[in-house]
């Protein structure tokens, strides 16, 4: 938690104290009552109230309309084995599909082209995909390949079609490693209405980067899994 550079010597030590309370309670825990609290740290409801404002920013404290301002929950981070949609799909024992909702070819920015480790500036095919289990919406897709990794492929390509398979298949490309992470979220509007559901439903977004067998990073992923019929499976080793 990093203070903020325009903050005084007194509200710097407030957020030391509202930290050193904090650590010391529970992951859902309530914060004492505002005034209660102003009272025994010696500082106004308003001071107070900023500094609070700070940390629930922070993701430290989250409020609840009617209910108060509590501790926030813990962030798990697990390394899940990152499969292809298709390989997980077939998994869990359903068939498979997708269908291209879009597709252009595109100069990546700085933020993609870091993310893809190409220059800035260089062309990039962005294919958004509707992931199908046996024929239902399961996710939302959006891929970014660099163009030069795959020459030609265009988003009428994927319909149906596992990338991954296409890489090795066509352009000799085989995935041997990935980075993925994980977070429950809310859908928003446009993706709510690819999947059929409602906006605000809960859902679970993917982000993705994989390397191929030379090295280079052959994708970044996007992915927005419906709440209601995705589950995460962790295996436990026991140490």
């Amino acid at each position: 938690m990093s203070a903020p550079p325009s903050e005084t010597d007194k509200q710097r030590r407030l957020r030391a104290h509202l930290g050193e309370l904090i650590a010391a309670m529970a992951p859902g825990e309530p914060l004492p009552a505002e005034r209660d609290l102003a009272r025994d740290l010696g500082v106004a409801r308003m001071t107070l109230r900023r500094a609070v404002d700070g940390m629930v920013a922070d993701s430290l404290l989250v409020r609840r309309q009617g209910a108060g301002t509590f501790v926030a929950p813990a962030k798990v981070a697990h390394r899940l084995s990152a499969n292809s949609f298709s390989a997980d799909m077939r998994a869990r024992g359903l068939r498979p599909g997708s269908r291209t909702l879009s597709s252009s070819r595109e100069p990546a920015g700085v933020m993609l082209a870091a993310l893809l480790e190409v220059p800035a500036g260089s062309p990039v095919l962005h294919v958004r995909r509707l992931r199908l289990a046996d024929d239902e919406p399961m996710a939302v897709e959006d891929l970014h390949v660099p163009g030069d990794l795959v020459p030609g492929l265009t988003g009428a390509d994927l319909e149906d079609r596992s990338y991954y398979e296409l890489l090795a298949q066509r352009f000799g490309h085989r995935i041997v490693s990935g980075t993925q992470t994980a977070e429950a979220a809310l859908t928003g509007a446009e993706d709510a209405a690819a999947l059929g559901i409602a906006p605000g439903a809960p859902a679970f977004c993917f982000e993705r980067t994989c390397r191929v067998d030379g090295g280079r990073v052959a994708e970044f992923v996007r992915s927005v899994y419906r709440g209601d019929r995705y589950r995460i499976m962790v295996d436990i080793f026991p140490s």
